[in-house]
């Protein structure tokens, strides 16, 4: 059976929205100074708000991984960060798939260039959970208890939904996924990533599997469908990326809305589609590092992603951010920018932890002989 869920009225929220700019200016609080930062579970650990941002700031930078500028406005945010917290943000390897991730976090592990934190998809990020330690940001009772593990080891963050991107000088719009199996597709399609490792590769699959005939108990029919568009000659093995679209190497790309949104800013000719049918939509994780080499920074970026500033600026790159209703509530959403995306509307469909452990297990026993 579908999980759906709509992005508002979730939940009636209480706390008060959390605005982190206002704060940078302020006295550091020297309580933070003496703290464990690899330890710290919440703000508390270091007094306040400002015991953090001192404690961040004496270490003075943050790495973070697998995010690319043009990813639901991630250049922007990373920026703000960097302007409002003078902490410089080492941003490395932005185009890996979310499992490239942990295994980066192996290669690196007690070096200095390791990642502090993870943006992960949902799959990997539940059979990582070693990686990662607990952390609960300021204003945690604005994020619904589903989109959260109550200790903090992982939090969804935004989400979009699974579209079809499409070059029109070279491809017509595609209705259905019928449509992609004709002879004007012919080794056109790709996808963002292998889905056995990818967030938005394995969220192309399960949208490819509610709109065959199947559920997302089963990712079967999903994966069959892209066997057959591999036995049409339509399905090419290539990871898509901005260059790969701007190249005319991918004319048709299955992914996140935000991510085919952006290129349409830059790709002359590139449209999105969303297939009529099922809206498949999943969040993305945010996790903390629990080798981070600057914990400190690592837990500041968690609290300034959660912050109604950086919630907004998903919002302004495309994507839906899991505080959306909260920050309705509170008058604090940037409702220009929620209306220039629009509604997330259709029949919601999102993978349960259980369904999303089950698909995972069925794309490593069946994707590769599908399509090899």
């Amino acid at each position: 059976m579908f999980t759906k869920r709509s992005l508002v009225g979730l939940a009636v929220f209480t706390a008060a929205a959390l605005s982190l700019s206002a704060c940078a200016s302020g006295d550091a609080d020297a309580s933070g100074s003496d703290v464990d930062a690899a330890t710290a579970t919440s703000v508390s650990a270091f007094g306040d708000l400002d015991g953090l941002i001192a404690a961040a700031q004496e270490e003075g930078e943050l790495n973070v991984i697998a995010l690319p500028d043009d990813w639901a406005n991630y250049g922007e945010i990373k920026a703000l960060f960097e302007e409002t917290y003078d902490i410089t943000v080492n941003s490395a390897d932005p185009d890996i798939s979310s499992a490239e991730e942990i295994a980066a976090a192996d290669n690196l592990k007690g070096q200095d260039t390791a990642p502090d934190v993870f943006d992960l998809g949902t799959a990997v990020a539940l059979d990582s959970l070693d990686y990662f330690a607990p952390y609960q940001v300021a204003n945690w009772d604005e994020i619904p208890a589903e989109n959260k593990e109550e200790s903090g080891l992982w939090v969804n963050d935004y989400t979009g939904s699974m579209s079809v991107g499409y070059d029109s000088n070279s491809v017509p719009e595609p209705t259905s996924l019928d449509d992609l199996l004709g002879d004007d597709y012919k080794g056109a399609v790709a996808l963002n990533g292998d889905p056995t490792q990818a967030g938005a590769a394995f969220a192309a699959v399960g949208l490819a599997s509610v709109q065959n005939g199947g559920t997302l108990d089963d990712f079967t029919p999903g994966i069959e469908f892209f066997g057959e568009l591999n036995d049409a000659g339509n399905f090419i093995p290539v990871n898509a990326t901005p260059a790969t679209i701007a190249s005319g190497e991918t004319k048709v790309v299955f992914d996140w809305s935000y991510n085919n949104l952006a290129q349409t800013e830059v790709v002359d000719g590139w449209e999105v589609t969303t297939l009529p049918g099922a809206v498949y939509t999943s969040f993305y994780n945010q996790a903390i590092s629990a080798d981070a080499p600057h914990p400190a920074a690592a837990r500041l970026w968690q609290e300034f992603l959660f912050s109604p500033e950086a919630q907004n600026l998903f919002i302004k790159g495309g994507a839906y951010p899991v505080t959306i209703d909260a920050m309705t509530e509170a008058g604090t959403v940037d409702q220009d920018a929620l209306d220039a995306v629009g509604a997330l509307d259709g029949e919601l469909v999102t993978p349960t932890i259980e369904q999303s452990e089950g698909a995972a297990a069925t794309l490593a026993e069946k994707w590769a002989a599908a399509i090899g």
